[in-house]
């Protein structure tokens, strides 16, 4: 079996609006703990649209917030971006049913864990993650911030069968320049993870990407869930994470169940694990809770089962677990939300 996940940098026009959303949800909570927040981000070119619903105490400086994302990320003429701000406030009938400790929206989250990498994520996710990430640590002076990888892993031999790395470049950097220093990313991630470095290598297979991020390409908040979440390798119930406050359990019910997924791996109890929760707005209590072993549990499902039960999964009760309303969002915002220590439901 060949499984193939995708990742993308922080430049990705995608990353850059999700970035100014957390951006805008982790200043919120800093000053008010009761904000309610859902704000999304549309960028073009140098044009920044912020959408979405608010209600909170804190004063906001939403250009100065725009601004400082764009410069942490490492855009050009950061001064030249026009922000339009069409944030209204929060509506009173969803209000009504959040302020009261019910979920701030229906739907379905899904949590998951594998035992196949130190981080308990899928190994193609991991390498393909972890490329991006050493591509930016280069800090190179030709290599621009857009860039995605693609890591095709063959499970049945426990190799790397292709590795796609495209990444926006100045215009002077001659594709033989390119090559070796993707080349060598993509060489030195394989044999960190005692990993095969006779695989397929593309590198910009289109022959060059000078013209990156929101000048190739609109950006939009919540667009890249895979590449937040588990490459693919697990379901997903299709809500964004990104501006969200965590009464909105699209956001907090997807972190407890990676915390509870990942809390089984960790005890040995399963090799790999899937937790469904659902949620009804309005409504506290989880509509149902669903567990998934695929068959490779070391223990009785009963074990497990128990264990579950013992997490209140109330939005509130998995606000105060995971201490979500002093989390800073900014960590979460590129290169995915699991795998990284520092976040409370990843320890």
């Amino acid at each position: 079996m060949i499984f193939t996940s995708e990742q993308v940098s922080n430049g990705h026009p995608d990353k850059i609006c999700d970035q100014i959303s957390d951006a805008i949800l982790t200043e919120c909570l800093r000053q008010d703990k009761d904000s309610r927040v859902a704000v999304e981000t549309l960028i073009k070119d140098d044009n920044v649209v912020l959408a979405g619903e608010l209600r909170t105490n804190a004063n906001i400086d939403f250009e100065n917030i725009v601004r400082d994302v764009l410069n942490e990320i490492g855009l050009s003429d950061v001064s030249s971006y026009m922000v339009i701000n069409l944030i209204s406030e929060q509506s009173p009938d969803i209000a009504q049913g959040v302020d009261t400790g019910g979920a701030g929206d229906q739907g379905m989250m899904f949590g998951y864990a594998t035992n196949e990498t130190p981080e308990m994520l899928p190994i193609p996710y991991v390498l393909a993650t972890k490329s991006l990430k050493r591509l930016r640590a280069l800090d190179h002076p030709q290599l621009k911030p857009d860039a995605k990888a693609q890591v095709s892993f063959d499970y049945d031999v426990g190799q790397i069968d292709t590795f796609l790395i495209s990444t926006q470049h100045s215009e002077d950097m001659g594709r033989t320049a390119l090559e070796e220093v993707v080349h060598g990313v993509m060489k030195d991630i394989a044999i960190e993870h005692g990993l095969n470095t006779d695989f397929k290598k593309l590198v910009n297979p289109t022959g060059k990407f000078v013209i990156g991020s929101s000048f190739a390409d609109s950006g939009l908040t919540g667009r890249k869930i895979i590449a937040d979440t588990y490459g693919g390798m697990a379901r997903h119930g299709g809500g964004a994470f990104s501006g969200k406050d965590p009464s909105k359990v699209d956001r907090s019910g997807a972190y407890i169940s990676r915390k509870i997924a990942k809390d089984i791996v960790r005890n040995r109890w399963a090799d790999k694990c899937e937790i469904q929760i659902s949620y009804a707005i309005g409504v506290p209590e989880p509509t149902s809770v669903l567990i998934e072993t695929f068959g490779t549990e070391h223990v009785d499902i009963e074990t497990i089962e128990n264990y579950v039960r013992t997490f209140d999964l109330t939005p509130q009760g998995i606000i105060d677990k995971l201490d979500l309303l002093n989390v800073d969002y900014n960590l979460t915002s590129a290169y995915g939300h699991f795998g990284k220590e520092e976040l409370s439901w990843e320890r």
